[in-house]
């Protein structure tokens, strides 16, 4: 099998591939860079990743760290999980949604647009086997999700006629779990339009047509960024026929993704955009508003936060909001999303603007790391009652969960999961990680 067989949508398929695969690599040193923000084909990935082929990447960049994050579903977890032990990459699962934040419900945050929305997450997560009131939760985030894509067609298709979608026969298969997401959306009507057009002079004219825009700013067809993001911004998003501005309704409040996040033993998590809105302009107060029903740790995408060689006001933000989770003990996840064409794999940690920073996120990727091999194997992870037992203060935590997630990699997990138990002291653990990664 090929490395295009990890894309496939068969399971079975790509677990075969990435063990054939697994044994004729010779994968590069480890080196301290990370990505544990990589969304996967379940919702949606610009060059079609599953978790395994993140997984055989991340270990081909000699990745750190790996860790994957869908919107509204956890169905990579198991596949993660499993690829990540067989290639010995220390990662982690999270799940992004909206929600709404009463208390900005006048402010901005970063859903651009959007007063009172927010994208958050949740980070850690260690199985699918959850609480029944979590898993009502979850299923609703599905089924939302799917009804306003539905919903959204309607209006697109009418809007853009003769060039119509049918949801479960143009969308749902370029899904391998029927989890879509705008930008499936938009690449079905790309392909759509493509085969009812097949020369570029007529297609290039529907778009302009239908788009209201000059046949020069139709660029990259059939289906490249720009004419998906076009797609996108002309039709979907804010101003566009099948857009409906969120309201209080529309999404679940903060609090109560936090609990969702928390009842699946996993950290409630942050995501910040750029520091430029008005809500995140009052960053402090944001995160204050999220601890308080259990936020415990930060996500940024770096790569939007810098121009290189330029030091301006996104450059400033960056470096302060760093600064608070640093005074705060928030635990830093970074990575590049991989959903929009053109994004990197791995963050520049090299580079002048990101390396005063490399240790944060090092450091971040290893309490999330070893936060997901605790919670899984004993429950004993970062916001567990055998955390909250052990640890004086947020600073002992951290550098516990620090020293174990640098150390300890998956290669070692067998020996470790049938050692831990609750009973175990952190010194204790921490002693058992080093026995358990000396063989």
């Amino acid at each position: 099998m090929t490395q295009d067989s990890l894309n496939n949508f068969d399971l079975s398929t790509r677990q075969q591939a990435l063990a054939e695969l697994a044994g004729t690599e010779n994968f590069p040193p480890v080196r301290p860079f990370v990505n544990g923000h990589a969304h996967t084909f379940y919702s949606f990935n610009y060059k079609g990743y599953s978790p395994s082929r993140f997984v055989l990447e991340a270990k081909r960049e000699g990745l750190e760290m790996g860790g994957i994050v869908d919107f509204d579903v956890l169905d990579g977890l198991e596949e993660f999980w499993e690829a990540s032990r067989l290639l010995d990459l220390k990662g982690c699962v999270g799940i992004e949604s909206r929600v709404f934040v009463p208390e900005f419900s006048d402010r901005e945050i970063n859903s651009p647009g959007e007063p009172g929305i927010s994208y958050h997450m949740g980070t850690g997560f260690t199985t699918t086997t959850i609480p029944a009131e979590a898993q009502a939760f979850l299923d609703t985030m599905r089924s939302t999700s799917a009804q306003r894509n539905q919903a959204m067609v309607t209006r697109v298709n009418e809007f853009l006629s003769p060039l119509v979608l049918n949801y479960d026969e143009d969308v749902l298969p370029l899904t391998p779990n029927g989890n879509a997401t705008e930008r499936h959306l938009c690449l079905a009507y790309a392909r759509k339009a493509a085969s009812m057009f097949p020369e570029e002079s007529d297609l290039r004219t529907f778009w302009s047509e239908k788009l209201g825009v000059s046949q020069d700013d139709v660029k990259d067809l059939p289906e490249g960024r720009p004419i998906t993001d076009l797609i996108r911004a002309k039709t979907m998003k804010q101003g566009g026929v099948g857009y409906v501005k969120p309201d209080s309704g529309s999404f679940p409040k903060m609090a109560e993704m936090n609990e969702f996040v928390l009842l699946c033993g996993a950290i409630p998590t942050f995501t910040w955009l750029d520091g430029c809105s008005v809500g995140e302009q009052s960053i402090e107060e944001l995160v204050e508003v999220g601890r308080s029903t259990g936020v415990a740790a930060f996500n940024i995408i770096p790569d939007r936060n810098y121009t290189t060689g330029q030091s301006d006001q996104k450059l400033e933000n960056l470096n302060q909001v760093i600064q608070l989770t640093k005074d705060l003990g928030l635990p830093l996840l970074g990575g590049t999303e991989m959903n929009s064409p053109g994004q990197k794999f791995v963050d520049d940690f090299a580079s002048p603007e990101l390396a005063p920073h490399q240790a944060v996120f090092l450091r971040g990727s290893w309490i999330l790391h070893a936060h997901s091999t605790l919670q899984r194997y004993a429950g004993m992870g970062y916001l567990s009652e055998w955390a909250n037992n052990q640890f004086p203060d947020i600073s002992a935590k951290n550098e516990f969960y620090a020293s174990f997630g640098e150390s300890f990699s998956p290669r070692g997990d067998d020996r470790l999961k049938d050692s831990l138990n609750v009973e175990m002291g952190a010194t204790e653990v921490l002693d058992l990680m080093t026995k358990v990664m000396s063989v």
